[in-house]
């Protein structure tokens, strides 16, 4: 299995929060994640696996949390 978390305005944008996908060769990066989840532009969206940032590239093994969130606005 492979968690994957939405926070903020993905989470809005996508309806849920948290999902659980089945561990396939189809999720081996967050990028194809992303991709299979049809949420739009990759682009300034922070990636991070098991708690740390990483690329969109970064290989992705089963049991592994993915997390996705948006830009974020300082003040």
């Amino acid at each position: 299995m492979l968690q994957v978390l939405l926070f903020a305005s993905l989470r809005e944008r996508a309806g849920w929060s948290e999902r659980s996908l089945s561990w396939s060769s189809d999720y081996a990066t967050p990028r194809a994640v992303w991709d299979r989840l049809e949420l739009g532009s990759l682009q300034g969206i922070s990636i991070a696996v098991n708690q740390e940032l990483v690329d969109a590239d970064q290989p992705l093994q089963a049991g592994d949390e993915l997390a996705f969130l948006p830009p974020f606005t300082g003040g």
